[in-house]
């Protein structure tokens, strides 16, 4: 994937074209991120999307529970997956207090090297997590 395009600092976003974040909402580590993003996110640009609870969601998109759990996904307004260290730079570049940090990811030339060490996390925290089947009954316990 390539870098993530900087989007205007205009604040009106329709609802179709805010980039739809998919993370899991059962991982506590993941939670208390999203909950962060979530509250400075003060003007609703992007969608956020448990998906823990929204199998439905998830199949009408394309995305399948395993590969959901397993890293985290953003849809951008025209239908672009990004995933991993690509997805924080959607979200990053949508909230003003860290575009600086997109953009500075981007201009480093760092997405390879942290989407290396987010892959190795990922990974591990999957395996750790879901390796059991645990995200499976995780779910089916929630109401999916």
């Amino acid at each position: 994937m390539g870098p993530v395009k900087q989007q205007p600092d205009a604040v009106s976003v329709t609802p179709e074209q805010r980039p739809v974040v998919f993370y899991d909402g059962a991982c506590p580590l993941c939670s208390r991120e999203i909950a962060h993003y979530r509250r400075i996110d003060r003007a609703q640009r992007l969608r956020w999307v448990d998906a823990a609870t929204e199998a439905k969601l998830l199949a009408a998109h394309g995305l399948d529970l395993e590969r959901a759990m397993a890293e985290l996904h953003v849809l951008d307004g025209n239908g672009g997956w990004h995933r991993g260290v690509d997805a924080f730079l959607v979200i990053w570049s949508r909230l003003p207090a860290y575009r600086w940090l997109a953009r500075l990811v981007s201009a480093l030339g760092l997405r390879i090297p942290l989407g290396f060490v987010y892959r190795r996390f990922a990974t591990w925290r999957y395996r750790n997590r879901c390796g059991t089947n645990s995200c499976a009954v995780a779910m089916g316990s929630r109401g999916r």
